[in-house]
C-alpha cells in the first residue's frame, strides 16, 4: 500500500470501526487521541440514524472520545436536508430522524399523511409500521431512506439494517426510494459543506465507504474490525489503505 500524504480532515465511520454495537473497538479511541494529537480533524461520518445527537455524543464520550457536535455528521441529517422545511414527514424511523427533521423546521407524524416519509433503522419496526409508511407513500407522499445498507454489524455478527426496513416499504409501495445516506447525494453534499478539508474516509464497507471517498475525491481506507472480512478481499472500490483496525491504520500512517 502507497504511504499516505499529510490529512486535514479524518472522515470515519462509526459501526465497524469505532465500535460493534454497544462495544468499543480496541484501540480506535486511542487511535484518534493520536491523530488529533498531530492537529488533524476527525470527523464522525455514520449511516446510522436511530440515535439523537446527545445519544450519539454521549456513546463516544463513553469510550473515551470526547467529540463536538460540530464533528459527527449523521445520515439522518442528510435525509432531513432533502425534506422541505414546513413540510410534514412521517417517521418510519428512530428519534434521530425526528430530531434532524425538527430541527430543519419539518414537522412530523406517525401516521396519517404527509408530504415525505423518512425510512430509518428502528428496532420497533412492524407491521403497523409499514402500513404507515405504505399508506403515506399509496397517497403522494415522496419516500426518503437514511440509508440502504443492508446489514450492521454487532458483538458476535450482524443485525438487519435500515436498507432491509426501507426495501420492504419500497416494495409494498412499488416506490424507488431517494436515499440520503453514504454513498449518496445527500451525504456528499452535506460532508462537502461541513468538512471542505476532508482528506481520507476510513470505514468497513467498501459499498458504502468506499464509495463514499470516490464520490468526495479522497482516498478510501478499509479497516477489517467491521463488515467486511479478510477472506471477502479484493473488494471493490479497492481500497487505498488497508488494516485490520483503526488502530493498525493509524500506524501506517505515523509509525507510531
Amino acid at each position: 500500500m502507497p504511504s499516505m500524504s499529510p490529512t486535514l480532515a479524518w472522515l470515519l465511520d462509526l459501526d465497524g470501526v469505532v465500535w460493534r454495537g454497544d462495544e468499543p473497538i480496541r484501540g480506535s479511541a486511542a487511535a484518534v487521541a493520536e491523530v488529533r494529537s498531530r492537529g488533524e480533524r476527525v470527523v464522525f461520518v455514520t449511516n446510522n440514524s436511530s440515535a439523537t445527537v446527545a445519544q450519539y455524543l454521549d456513546k463516544l464520550s463513553g469510550c473515551g472520545l470526547p467529540v463536538e457536535a460540530a464533528d459527527l455528521v449523521t445520515s439522518a441529517q442528510a435525509a432531513a436536508s432533502l425534506v422541505e422545511r414546513g413540510a410534514t414527514a412521517l417517521v418510519c424511523a428512530g428519534p434521530g430522524v425526528v430530531e434532524a427533521l425538527e430541527e430543519r423546521g419539518v414537522s412530523t407524524v406517525r401516521r396519517g399523511d404527509a408530504d415525505t416519509v423518512v425510512v430509518g433503522w428502528h428496532r420497533d419496526f412492524d407491521f403497523d409500521r409499514l402500513t404507515a409508511a405504505f399508506t403515506a407513500v399509496q397517497g403522494g407522499a415522496r419516500l426518503v431512506g437514511t440509508n440502504d445498507d443492508a446489514t450492521y454489524p454487532v458483538p458476535g455478527g450482524l443485525l438487519p439494517g435500515a436498507g432491509s426496513i426501507l426495501a420492504a416499504v419500497a416494495y409494498a409501495t412499488g416506490v424507488v426510494p431517494l436515499v440520503a445516506g453514504k454513498p449518496h447525494a445527500a451525504m456528499a453534499a452535506l460532508l462537502a459543506r461541513r468538512v471542505p478539508d476532508a482528506n481520507i474516509m476510513v470505514g468497513d464497507k467498501p459499498e458504502t465507504d468506499g464509495a463514499m471517498a470516490r464520490a468526495l475525491g479522497v482516498p478510501f481506507a478499509l479497516v477489517l474490525s467491521g463488515v467486511t472480512t479478510a477472506d471477502q478481499l479484493p473488494v471493490d472500490p479497492t481500497p487505498d489503505h488497508l488494516a485490520d483496525d483503526l488502530a493498525a491504520l493509524v500506524v501506517q500512517r505515523y509509525g507510531v
